[in-house]
């Protein structure tokens, strides 16, 4: 019924919660491959525990930011959201059905045969990275791919310069440049919001009439003593339980403030998370003040791949939540639940793939290992090549940063001048020639930071599925609105604003591939374990 919708947001919330945490089984596979000595479970458990406690506080402090303020996309939370409205909702499960089933049943099929058919797996489509993209449009999913072919062709000046080793993809040092570009739109955008702010304070607005709805409400009070604790928690753990340097422990505590709020940008606008990014990061950042012990960037890069992760999924269930009006503050307690369980299930099913896969445990990051190919262990490669790198000097990475911060500001702050200007979007929204000039300029000549970085973050073929996806949902939305003017009745006005057919098939692909992919990972371990 129309209450289930809460219902199941609050599993779904739970559950995105203990998915999260078990993925960071990843840093216990990390310290087999860097031939780290052991550590006894219960003090892992405690220690991803608070970490994950911790993030989701951080991520609740910046929802009202991206969420509510920015009212970002979050490509994934939205496709939650319309499944969820779809199914407890009769009308819209009639009129949605087919545009959401067939886009689940393509979704399954895409996604095992990328994952069982190797001339498909050559193609490296991935039906969600196609389905986000329908969900987003062609003027965030286009830039993507701007970056990556930009990057691809100057990997021969970045290999003269020393930035990238020859033969090396460009997403090596482009995810640097990448992150650097989110930091600078972020400072222009939380210093407007910010601004916004002190001026409503000194013009002493009076706070909005009768309390906030529940999607909206948050005890900010609760909140901050919330964040306090469970951020001291983690470093005591840190330095208590696992002897790890206090120094380092708290610059990583204070860096998770600001990766929190520029990966979960990321997520609303392309629907990707670069918590390995922050992870590399951090650990370049503690090596510029010391760090030389690859075990303590470990354990102090875990501060922020986890607090990413769980505070990233606390503004995606709360855009799948906003749209549905789910009471935010029950649904902070299901997230907690998770997070508990989450904690507890990563190091247990570390443990049962590491005995169930022992090629795992092998490191791949020095060399050719036999059957390793079916494992990617992509992130841990990542988390691998930084820590082995901590001791060796880098001042490129910095450099890239740098050129990535400046790029992001200038371009964050040339959007807003064009984009705010009253004769400007009178010309875009009124004329044929003003839009199309405001899709290039979106598009291809000044597009934002948040959605062209998605083409440092990962290789060049995957942003063309990505533009693909984004430039067929496009073509699409402006064909039926030539052929089919909306009615001012009739029954597609039954049918939310948000809910279109690309969002609806989009969606349906995502969570299609994902099921495809659960399929093949407990056919896969079943098969080993028994």
């Amino acid at each position: 019924g129309p209450e289930g919708k809460h219902g199941a947001n609050y599993m779904q919330t739970m559950a995105a919660s203990v998915a999260g945490m078990c993925g960071m089984a990843v840093l216990i596979q990390a310290r087999y491959w860097l031939g780290l000595p052991e550590v006894p479970a219960w003090q892992l458990v405690l220690f991803y525990g608070c970490i994950g406690m911790f993030g989701v506080g951080v991520g609740m402090l910046y929802t009202p930011i991206v969420v509510d303020r920015m009212q970002l996309n979050f490509p994934s939370g939205f496709a939650v959201a319309n499944i969820l409205r779809a199914l407890t909702d009769k009308n819209l499960l009639k009129r949605s059905i087919a545009k959401l089933g067939s886009g689940m049943l393509g979704g399954y099929v895409g996604g095992l045969a990328s994952l069982k058919i190797p001339s498909v797996e050559a193609l490296g489509i991935s039906t969600s990275t196609f389905g986000a993209g329908m969900i987003v449009g062609a003027r965030i999913a286009l830039p993507a791919l701007v970056v990556a072919v930009i990057g691809d062709r100057l990997k021969p000046y970045l290999v003269s310069i020393g930035w990238l080793d020859a033969g090396a993809p460009f997403r090596k040092i482009g995810f640097i440049i990448a992150l650097g570009t989110i930091l600078g739109a972020a400072i222009v955008d939380v210093s407007l919001i910010l601004f916004e702010a002190i001026q409503r304070l000194r013009l002493k607005q009076a706070p909005p009439a009768g309390p906030a709805p529940d999607w909206k409400r948050v005890n900010m009070v609760g909140l901050v003593i919330w964040v306090a604790c469970w951020g001291a928690a983690v470093v005591v753990a840190g330095h208590a339980v696992l002897g790890e340097p206090l120094r380092f422990l708290l610059i990583a505590v204070g860096l998770v403030f600001l990766f929190v709020l520029v990966n979960g940008i990321s997520i609303g606008i392309s629907d990707s998370n670069p918590i390995s990014s922050a992870f590399v990061m951090t650990v370049f950042i503690l090596a510029a003040c010391g760090l030389t012990d690859a075990g303590t960037g470990l354990m102090c890069g875990s501060i922020l791949l986890i607090a990413c992760s769980e505070g990233g999924d606390m503004q995606q269930d709360r855009s799948t939540g906003w749209r549905l009006g789910t009471n935010r503050i029950v649904q902070f307690r299901y997230q907690v639940i998770g997070i508990a369980m989450g904690a507890v299930l990563a190091v247990v099913l570390a443990r049962i793939y590491l005995s169930a896969y022992p090629v795992l445990m092998a490191d791949q990051f020095g060399g050719h290992v036999e059957g390793a190919e079916k494992w990617q262990s992509a992130m841990t490669y990542k988390f691998v090549g930084a820590l082995r790198g901590i001791t060796t000097a880098q001042p490129h990475v910095m450099k890239a940063l740098a050129l990535g911060v400046a790029i992001g500001l200038l371009t964050e702050i040339a959007r807003k001048l064009i984009k705010r200007n009253r004769r400007y979007k009178e010309f875009a929204s009124r004329t044929r020639g003003g839009f199309a000039t405001d899709f290039v300029l979106d598009s291809f000549l000044l597009p934002s930071p948040y959605a062209s970085s998605f083409g440092g973050f990962v290789e060049l073929l995957t942003t063309v599925w990505w533009a693909a996806g984004g430039l067929l949902a496009s073509i699409y939305d402006t064909v039926q609105a030539k052929l089919k003017p909306r009615a001012s009745n009739g029954t597609d006005s039954e049918i939310p604003a948000d809910m279109s057919t690309m969002s609806l098939v989009g969606g349906g692909l995502i969570a299609g591939d994902s099921l495809s992919a659960l399929s093949v990972g407990i056919y896969g371990l079943l098969r080993t374990v028994l």
